[in-house]
């Protein structure tokens, strides 16, 4: 019960959240200004950027990205950089929302801004609208909505109008939680790998997460807490490590070229605390641990699902200072200065 009611304090916080708190850039923490710039990323698609819709919610996808230079029509430029896109996990968006207080990933695409990259060079993708469904509808968090197979087709259509958008040949990819694996089907699925020059996976969800555990521990397996009971959508594609999507994922190769990988993760460490609710049995920040089974009930460890095979990583502790909301370490990864700098240095190493 104290699980339970813990939650429902996350969900109150949540619920009371004003957007207009994160309206300034200047006020949220932890951003560095290794170059000041007057530049601030937007948080809109351009005009003449197609309509996508997410078939299952019924809305537009949400996003920011920017015209070569502000009132000029796309004409098919290159530039000299390779335009970047940008993915968040599930239950999150692109920039913060009236519904979504989080949106960190706008935070690491202006450090981005902020280096040098020009605002036409960067574009975020949200896939599961501002959020605001989940008000009502808190399953859909586990649901099809949310799933990699509704994403999917979003992230194709995305990916093909900002090349067509950029007159770029390829984009880089910086994707945190369950934008990992969306790029990594998209990717399989349309044998991309020529496409997409570089993959930063931060978090992802590559081997299975813990939170779908029929054990009565797991809280959020209740409606009000995501409803992610073993045979909901999300828990169908990443309950244990061997669904059929991640069975055959993975079995395809975990980093196939020539496209280039990194992954960033969070590893446990007792002091300071450093757990992480989607894949690590401990303590993060706000949320208890939830047992360490798979879907079936069965023991499993997941602290290594966000490696992959063949892929270079790199290990962080401590992250949850920098989730100001509710102290995630799976959250305050995306919030990182280091973890920014360490995306920005990977995409720019020749």
């Amino acid at each position: 019960m104290k699980r339970i009611a813990l939650l429902a304090v996350a969900v109150a916080l949540l619920l009371a959240w004003n957007a207009s708190a994160f309206s300034d850039p200047g006020s949220r923490p932890h951003e560095p200004h290794p170059q000041p710039s007057p530049a601030i990323l937007g948080t809109t698609l351009p005009s003449d950027f197609p309509i996508i819709i997410n078939p299952y919610l019924g809305v537009p996808i949400l996003g920011f990205g920017a015209s070569e230079s502000r009132g000029r029509p796309f004409e098919g430029r290159s530039f000299d950089r390779v335009p970047v896109i940008f993915m968040h996990g599930n239950k999150d968006t692109p920039f913060p929302t009236s519904c979504n207080p989080f949106g960190y990933i706008h935070n690491l695409a202006q450090f981005f801004l902020n280096n040098g990259y020009a605002p036409s060079q960067l574009w975020g993708l949200g896939y599961q609208g501002d959020q605001c469904d989940l008000i009502s509808s808190p399953t859909n968090k586990s649901g099809i909505a949310h799933s990699t197979a509704a994403a999917v087709p979003l992230l194709r259509a995305f990916v093909h109008a900002v090349m067509r958008a950029t007159g770029s040949r390829q984009v880089d990819i910086v994707a945190h939680s369950l934008g990992v694996t969306v790029a990594r089907e998209w990717m399989f699925q349309d044998n991309a790998y020529q496409i997409v020059r570089s993959l930063v996976a931060i978090e992802g969800p590559n081997h299975g997460i813990i939170d779908c555990s029929p054990d009565p521990a797991n809280y959020f397996q209740l409606p009000a807490n995501g409803g992610f009971i073993p045979t909901s959508a999300v828990c169908d594609e990443y309950g244990k490590e061997d669904t059929q999507l991640l069975a055959t994922l993975n079995a395809a190769g975990e980093s196939p070229g020539p496209t280039r990988y990194l992954v960033l993760r969070n590893v446990f460490r007792a002091s300071p605390e450093s757990g992480d609710f989607v894949y690590l049995s401990a303590q993060d920040g706000f949320f208890p641990a939830v047992p360490a089974e798979d879907s079936t009930g069965a023991a499993h460890d997941f602290s290594d699902s966000a490696l992959l095979a063949g892929a270079p990583h790199t290990d962080f502790v401590g992250q949850g200072q920098f989730d100001t909301i509710l102290g995630t370490s799976h959250l305050g990864i995306l919030n990182s200065p280091d973890v920014w700098s360490a995306a920005f240095q990977f995409l720019n190493h020749d």
